[in-house]
């Protein structure tokens, strides 16, 4: 095979969070969605691909004080630098090579303008997927089909040595998941009952409360936003696991997200072990699976943090998110006392398949730990990215995964009528038509089905025309008004 990429072009639409979404201090209301087209020569056959993403400053730069035209236009540009490097380069054998010198040469140019990493893959990562896009209609396979016979071309030892003798197909599981569990989001504001509703409630007929959530999508999958205030976080655990119980759900399983809100690895488990021995909250600690990236991404890899957590002979389940920034970066994290890693299209496609195939290969050779690969979400939606994720979460075989797209935006109710019909009649296992007349994602006893997801080439059952939305160039102009 040999793919080059040919033309790129940007489009965007704005959408509005039906209530406030945060990343540690950072509030977020808006969240422009960019698309990518792609033209691409698959082995002398031109092939149209797509990708969608989210313009979300917050989470790359943790910085309260940027304004947020400044953060667009820095993503924007990163984006465009992707797309002008891919279209310089020359045809590659595969589609993983392709994705590969991309990678090598984005960074080289981020490291020189000291763009974040996490930005930078991100530029790469939106190219990658619509370029897998691409690739898997030109041959008419699906992704997790493309996975297995290895057609994208992944060479697992070009990250890490140790997997060198190993496919994907060796270390993944042997068919993808056709359901899988949401994992519900439960921010440090959102109400988990009526009486917590402050001001107006939206007036679209979804759920607002925790409550609502178990009672009406079945949920039993639980991601708690943690504010690093001991005793802040451990009323509200308290809180969460009596709820939990009184509406019968006993058999939840819950995962801690801290949003990089602790200085350092030493005052994490000093807090740590405060918590665990709390009273409020000691119950909710059995259904506990990980800890996510309780430190900045500074202090992610330093020495004193692998001294803390490589002799923390009972610590938790520790994995990484923000500082999953370099393709080898789960390699290192191992090596500093960490489990393991999150998987978001954002960081990578390749990545993750590579991440999922390293965490596969230690629970293999290492029986004294559990190694984890997660999946979560960057408030991903539809019409393309929450599918184009959802697809590969089932290709690594994640039984779970947070979903929090579906708890802060309306459904596609911001999409042409178009667009979400189109959605619904090819995926209708995934979407169904709302009460109060929108297209949105379909949960039933707490889990989605990805049947149509699974067969069709990426995610998506047939390419959607981006052209419909505003050019990026347009939309950049507008910001100065």
């Amino acid at each position: 095979m040999t793919v080059r990429v040919t033309q790129t072009e940007f489009y965007i639409i704005d959408l509005e969070t039906r209530l406030p979404f945060h990343f540690g201090n950072v509030e977020v209301t808006e969240i422009p969605k960019l698309f990518l087209r792609l033209e691409v020569d698959v082995d002398g056959t031109h092939q149209t691909g797509v990708a969608m993403g989210g313009l979300i400053p917050g989470w790359f730069y943790k910085d309260p004080e940027m304004r947020l035209e400044t953060g667009y236009r820095n993503m924007a540009s990163v984006f465009r630098s992707a797309a002008d490097i891919a279209n310089d380069l020359d045809s590659k054998p595969t589609a993983f090579a392709f994705w590969l010198a991309l990678y090598e040469r984005q960074h080289e140019m981020a490291d020189s303008t000291n763009q974040p990493d996490l930005l930078s893959a991100y530029g790469v990562s939106l190219i990658e997927q619509a370029l897998i896009d691409a690739v898997c209609r030109a041959k008419d396979v699906s992704f997790s089909t493309a996975v297995r016979e290895n057609l994208l071309g992944i060479d697992l030892g070009a990250v890490y040595s140790e997997l060198e003798p190993y496919e994907p197909a060796d270390l993944l599981p042997t068919e993808p998941r056709r359901n899988t569990a949401v994992r519900h989001t439960v921010g440090l504001d959102d109400p988990l009952t009526e009486a917590d509703i402050t001001g107006d409630r939206p007036d679209d007929g979804l759920p607002l409360t925790l409550t609502e959530y178990v009672h009406e999508d079945g949920v039993n999958r639980f991601k708690i936003k943690l504010s690093a205030n001991h005793e802040v976080d451990a009323a509200r655990l308290g809180r969460i696991d009596a709820l939990l119980t009184d509406l019968g759900i006993e058999e939840y399983r819950c995962t801690v997200d801290a949003n990089e809100g602790y200085d350092s690895a030493r005052q994490f488990k000093h807090q740590w072990e405060a918590l665990r021995t709390d009273p409020n909250c000691v119950d909710l600690f059995d259904h506990l699976l990980y800890v996510e990236q309780p430190l900045p991404r500074d202090e992610a890899f330093t020495p004193e943090t692998q001294d803390v957590f490589t002799s923390w002979y009972d610590s938790p389940c520790i994995i990484i998110d923000e500082s999953d920034s370099r393709i080898d970066s789960t390699g290192t994290a191992l090596s500093h006392g960490y489990a393991g890693t999150s998987h978001k299209n954002c960081k990578g496609v390749f990545k993750g398949i590579v991440n999922a195939s390293l965490i596969a290969y230690y629970n293999q050779i290492d029986d004294d730990q559990e190694y984890v690969i997660s999946a979560e979400d960057l408030t991903t939606v539809g019409p393309l990215e929450l599918l184009q994720d959802l697809v590969v979460v089932a290709t690594i075989g994640a039984d779970h995964v947070e979903r929090n797209g579906h708890h802060y935006f309306e459904g596609l109710d911001a999409f042409p009528e178009e667009v979400q019909q189109r959605a619904l009649s090819e995926h209708p296992d995934l979407y169904r038509r709302h009460e109060s007349d929108f297209t949105t994602l379909r949960i039933e006893d707490g889990t989605v089905d990805l049947d149509t997801i699974v067969d069709a080439p990426f995610g998506v059952a047939s390419p959607l025309d981006v052209r419909q939305f505003t050019p990026l160039t347009q939309w950049e102009n507008s910001l100065a008004n």
